[in-house]
């Protein structure tokens, strides 16, 4: 009983601590709303909330203060599509849960959700956010199927449910999924429809499970299908496809998006895009260039940035820099990192205003410059240790004429 009543004291201080008030003062304010920049203020947070920015708050002794100094602040940034909590190390196959093998890949499966093995305390989610990022869209790799699965945004803060958004099916239009299904795009699409008329017209089944039917039935209606398509053609077919079928689309990939970006404007969709590839990589990419993001949004289309990579997720703040320096607004740069996504896949709003969620950022410098560093990551009012294994080798291993022996071992 004693350690009942002690365990439930102990978790009650945590907590208690864990909601202590912040203060943030001296702030360069990238608040990614009407608002702008705002130079030299203040920020306070109570209960994982900004309640108020303004210069020169009052403060007291109930309050952690942290001075930036005149550092920019941003929202917490994200990491693009990834498969970060669902892989460990890509090599080991059982430290890989974004994907299936080939055993259960005579149907397609958009049922499959990769949600349900998301690890909140996997070693990569801290390596990424004490770079400065905050959330992530979780990707599934069902195989080359069209419709590969399910994911969905989730925060980096450490807790079981910390998934925000609508549900995220994924749909593959690329060369190598037409070739896995029916060997040409043709094939593809005559088979994507007929999977798609099976699900929300009750024919018989043939090409998805009774659970993969009702999955697509409920994103049709609050879901977004996320279709990975680079040449033009496709992007414009997909669009067709979409109006047909009533659903809610992203593009994903969009290596020759600006050949048809009125076309996306008018139809209101979003392309998450890697502003670096400007190279024939594949028949399907032939028009790839640098000034795609720019081109995209002088046309009224939404950009979000991915790298692809989920070990090196903080390449995508290069990405961002590399589209301002190729033509894009250095503001729309950093909402494709930051508040684009999050509007665009239903998640809470990550613009920085009275009562938002403070999920923040206190930067060495312009955050989309490859050196600059973030000082400070805060995630739901809740400053962050800073600490990864990254961080706990190297301070291990700096000094040369350390006493500790040259294997890691937990701390």
């Amino acid at each position: 009983m004693k350690r009942v009543l002690f365990t439930a004291l102990l978790t009650l201080a945590c907590s208690v601590s864990l909601a202590q008030d912040l203060l943030i003062t001296g702030a360069n304010l990238h608040s990614q709303s009407d608002a702008g920049v705002i130079e030299n203020t203040d920020i306070l947070i109570k209960d994982g909330r900004i309640a108020k920015i303004a210069p020169r708050i009052p403060t007291n002794k109930m309050i952690k203060v942290i001075n930036a100094n005149g550092r920019p602040v941003t929202p917490a940034l994200f990491a693009g599509l990834t498969v970060s909590g669902l892989s460990e190390v890509e090599a080991v196959s059982e430290a890989v849960d974004s994907g299936y093998r080939e055993l259960y890949t005579e149907l397609m499966h958009p049922e499959f959700d990769v949600r349900l093995a998301y690890n909140p305390h996997s070693s990569v989610i801290p390596i990424t956010r004490v770079e400065g990022f905050g959330f992530t869209l979780l990707g599934a790799r069902g195989s080359d199927k069209t419709l590969s699965g399910q994911g969905g945004m989730v925060r980096f803060d450490g807790g079981y449910s910390s998934f925000e958004g609508k549900p995220v099916i994924y749909v593959q239009t690329s060369g190598r999924a037409a070739g896995s299904m029916g060997g040409s795009k043709v094939a593809h699409w005559m088979l994507l429809n007929q999977a798609f008329n099976e699900a929300l017209t009750d024919e018989e089944l043939t090409l998805i499970t009774p659970q993969g039917a009702a999955t697509l039935k409920t994103a049709k209606s609050d879901g977004i299908f996320l279709f990975h398509a680079d040449r033009a053609a496709d992007i414009m077919r997909v669009l067709a496809f979409a109006k047909e079928q009533g659903i809610s689309i992203v593009i994903h990939g969009g290596s020759e998006a600006w050949m048809v970006a009125e076309s996306l404007a008018a139809a209101q969709v979003a392309v998450i895009l890697n502003p670096l590839k400007n190279l024939p990589e594949s028949f399907e990419s032939l028009g790839a260039r640098l000034d795609n993001a720019a081109l995209l949004h002088e046309a009224g289309v939404p950009v979000i940035f991915s790298s692809g990579e989920t070990h090196n997720a903080r390449k995508v703040r290069q990405l961002a820099g590399n589209a301002a320096a190729n033509g894009l607004p250095h503001n729309v740069a950093l909402a494709a990192i930051s508040s684009t996504p999050a509007e665009v896949f239903g998640g809470e709003p990550r613009s920085i205003g009275k009562g938002s969620r403070a999920d923040l950022v206190i930067w060495s410098g312009d955050p989309l410059e490859v050196t600059t560093q973030a000082q400070q990551v805060i995630l739901g009012g809740i400053p962050d240790t800073m600490v990864s294994r990254q961080t706990l080798l190297r301070d291990r291993y700096m000094d040369a004429a350390t006493d500790m022996p040259r294997a890691y071992t937990h701390p």
